[in-house]
């Protein structure tokens, strides 16, 4: 089988295995943060679990970039875009952690560690080598375009939000406090609605399968996160604001 067959098979067996994961995740929570419970093996501490996990998708990538063909301007920018957001969340996010020390299973750890492996392969090969390159004046086209501000978009949301969390974090101790400001205005997941916007500007931005795949991903494993996590705000706090949506303002 060569690396193309290889290729095109994975990126369909990824697409459907998203959505198969998708209905899973609406009927079982994956267990980590406030979802932790017994049963689920050997655990990591949680800031040892995130740089393991998220490493794995910036050291790869950089890797994929490295051996690749296509060097020109609209690589570097991919590259340059996807670090932003890995480099950070491997090795800056963790340390940002604040309050007592939680874990994280590692069977949870191995699957989002998995997960990243696949998706950067996908991602970082079909950009960099597969492709065939993009020329510069993908840069100006609007499709590249629209897609780099909502991923700049996204990713403001995502560290506003979640460095909400993480003052709420130290100053909760062991409990959880309702998280207020910016787009917690609107709605419970900011931090998942941003994540969602930035992977779906890559999409855009890369015109690609592989993105694509990225974005589907994403909503997969975050849209029913958002939806247990305002059932259980709801839940706990009698004062939850009404008003509030799971991960769309006005909408859910």
């Amino acid at each position: 089988m060569t690396e193309s067959a290889f290729f095109n098979w994975l990126l369909v067996s990824w697409l459907a295995l998203a959505a198969a994961v998708f209905v899973l995740l609406f009927f079982v929570n994956a267990p980590y943060g406030r979802y932790l419970r017994a049963g689920w093996g050997p655990t990591l501490n949680n800031k040892a679990a995130w740089m393991v996990m998220e490493s794995a998708a910036a050291l790869l990538f950089a890797l994929f970039f490295i051996l690749g063909e296509a060097r020109g301007p609209v690589s570097w920018m991919f590259l340059l875009m996807w670090q932003a957001h890995y480099i950070h969340r491997a090795f800056i996010y963790p340390f940002s952690l604040r309050g007592p020390t939680r874990r994280m299973p590692v069977f949870v750890v191995a699957m989002g560690l998995t997960f990243n492996a696949v998706n950067t392969y996908l991602n970082g090969r079909y950009l960099f080598s597969l492709s065939g390159g993009y020329p510069d004046s993908w840069l100006r086209d609007p499709r590249f375009i629209l897609g780099l501000l909502l991923f700049v978009a996204g990713y403001v949301a995502n560290r506003r939000s979640d460095a909400v969390l993480g003052r709420l974090r130290q100053s909760a101790q062991n409990g959880y406090k309702i998280p207020y400001g910016g787009l917690y205005r609107w709605v419970s997941c900011p931090n998942y609605l941003g994540e969602i916007a930035i992977w779906t500007g890559w999409a855009l931005a890369t015109w690609s399968l592989p993105g694509l795949a990225f974005a589907v991903w994403s909503v997969a494993n975050l849209a029913p996160r958002a939806r247990a996590n305002h059932a259980w705000y709801r839940q706990h706090f009698a004062d939850y604001p009404r008003e509030r949506k799971a991960l769309l303002p006005r909408v859910w």
